[in-house]
C-alpha cells in the first residue's frame, strides 16, 4: 500500500455532497495522468451484518501510483493547477504513509519548498 496516495479535498462550508463533487472533479483531472487507479477512498472495516460495502470517506481520492513514483510530482502538480484554477477557500491533503503535506491555492517559496522535499521523500533515490 505504499504507492498509494490520500487526496483529501476540502473547502470552507462544503457538506459531504460538496466534497463528493469536488473529488470527482480532480479525479477526472487525476486521471489523465499515468496512474494505474483513482477512486474514493473506503475507510476501516465493515460493520457486522453488512455486505461488506466500506463507507467512502466524502472528497477523499485514493490515487494507485505504479512502483516508483515518479508520477506523483505529476500528482501534485495536477492538484496545485486545481487548486490555483478553484481560488480561495479549497485545500488539499496529500498523505502517503502518514507524510501529510497540505495544498492551498497559493504557490508561494515556502510552500513549493515543502511539495518539493514531499516528492523527493517518497519518489525514491533517483526520482
Amino acid at each position: 500500500m505504499g504507492d498509494d496516495v490520500l487526496v483529501g479535498v476540502t473547502e470552507a462550508g462544503a457538506d459531504d455532497a460538496r466534497l463528493e463533487d469536488l473529488a470527482l472533479l480532480l479525479r477526472q483531472e487525476l486521471l489523465s495522468l499515468d496512474v494505474r487507479a483513482v477512486e474514493p477512498y473506503r475507510d476501516g472495516e465493515a460493520p457486522d451484518g453488512t455486505r461488506g460495502a466500506l463507507a467512502a470517506i466524502a472528497g477523499v481520492l485514493s490515487v494507485s501510483l505504479a512502483p516508483g513514483l515518479q508520477v506523483l510530482g505529476s500528482v501534485v502538480a495536477v492538484v496545485r493547477e486545481w487548486l490555483r484554477r478553484a481560488g480561495d477557500g479549497r485545500t488539499v491533503k496529500l498523505t502517503i504513509d502518514n507524510d501529510v503535506i497540505e495544498l492551498t491555492g497559493t504557490t508561494d517559496e515556502v510552500q513549493q519548498q515543502l511539495v518539493d522535499a514531499f516528492v523527493r521523500r517518497h519518489a525514491g533515490a533517483d526520482g
